[in-house]
This record gives structure tokens, C-alpha cells and sequence, in this order.
């Protein structure tokens, strides 16, 4: 869905969205288990709190 190159503890912040975990899995044996990136962090959404990327300005 989105990919950001980053500074700090990560490269790279990829969003993705998936069915399950199992569609999950296979996501990350394609792209990551099978090149030479050396290490994943996974963070879970448990709720959604903004999903909007408009921002609040008054003209």
C-alpha cells in the first residue's frame, strides 16, 4: 500500500495490507525471506484510529 525510506532504528516502512496471517506469511517468505534483507520488525494493527491523510487546515 505504501513504502517509506527512512532515518532512524529502519530503513525502510512498508504498509501492507493482508487476509490473515497466513497471507502475511507468504508475503514476507516472498519479498523478505528470499533476498538479502537481513532483518524484519512486524508491527500489528489492532485498531484503526485516523485512517484519513486530509488534514484539518481552515483557508
Amino acid at each position: 500500500m505504501s513504502a517509506y525510506y527512512v532515518t532512524g532504528e529502519a530503513d525502510f516502512v512498508l504498509l501492507i495490507s493482508v487476509r490473515d496471517m497466513a497471507e502475511y506469511e507468504a508475503f514476507t517468505r516472498r519479498f523478505f525471506h528470499e533476498s538479502d534483507i537481513k532483518a524484519v520488525k512486524t508491527m500489528v494493527v489492532m485498531d484503526r484510529i485516523k485512517a484519513s491523510l486530509a488534514l484539518p487546515i481552515e483557508e
